[in-house]
């Protein structure tokens, strides 16, 4: 489950083109487009531009660069002509990218036009979330103090995090150990150690944890119809604590003033 410092060095070159994917969809109007669009502006940006290959596309079966889910979606969303973005909606693209022959892996919730306060406030908790978990990232930390940060976050601010889906191990493949609960308790579970390369990936929701997968076998929904939102980065563990290998540049003041 340790990567080598050369290993995590070309784990950071990915992460940082996929950071770079990111900035490219900020300066969208994204209002009007549909998520087909987005998906398809994506792959050409990664493919002709970054010359990387999104890992994504043909994983399980899967058709589309990456994951689009909007509002009630709680992940896993499939990109489609027919969803046209609208005013008010929230929406997580969740992308990776595999570059020299390792994966990074990163999901965003962007807000559309003019979001309710209620829906914004959710998006802003699920970001601090994820920087809580981050922060408990250190050789000699356990993966349950990872998932206690992040649910103790979320239950001060009266949301549920999902339980049906956790981070991972990454590397050569998508999804290898350990695997990265968003719920725990301190000091239990798996030892960190320098070279661990994982995502942290909280998803949630405004009212239960509970979801359902819709009949196309991809789209996950929250059980209650309300909104859900999640934000994921993959990070290494280091000798003194954690590096975010897709870190976005305009993370690095906002993430300290978080943590």
């Amino acid at each position: 489950m340790t990567k080598t410092p050369a290993e995590v060095a070309l784990m950071a070159e990915s992460g940082r083109l996929l950071a770079s994917v990111f900035a490219r969809l900020d300066e969208l109007q994204l209002i009007g487009m549909s998520t087909l669009e987005v998906n398809n502006r994506v792959e050409a940006f990664i493919v002709d531009q970054l010359e990387a290959r999104p890992a994504s596309k043909g994983q399980y079966g899967y058709g589309f660069v990456l994951n689009s889910s909007r509002n009630e979606v709680v992940c896993h969303g499939v990109p489609s002509r027919d969803e046209i973005l609208q005013d008010g909606d929230i929406v997580n693209f969740d992308i990776t990218l595999e570059k020299n022959g390792y994966i990074a892996d990163s999901s965003k919730t962007y807000l559309i036009g003019d979001v309710a306060p209620s829906a914004r406030r959710l998006v802003d908790t699920a970001y601090v979330a994820m920087w809580k978990g981050i922060q408990a990232v250190r050789p000699g930390a356990a993966l349950g103090d990872i998932g206690f940060a992040i649910e103790r976050h979320a239950k001060r601010n009266g949301y549920s995090v999902v339980r049906d889906y956790c981070g991972h191990g990454i590397g050569r493949e998508m999804h290898e150990a350990p695997q990265v609960l968003h719920f725990g308790k301190p000091g239990t579970g798996l030892v960190l150690r320098e070279g661990m390369v994982f995502t942290i990936e909280p998803m949630l929701n405004q009212g239960r944890r509970t979801v359902r997968t819709k009949a196309d076998g991809w789209t996950v929904v929250t059980l209650d119809a309300q909104l859900s939102a999640q934000f994921e980065h993959t990070v290494a563990v280091t000798k003194d604590g954690v590096q975010v290998l897709t870190l976005r540049p305009e993370e690095t003041r906002a993430a300290a003033h978080i943590v």
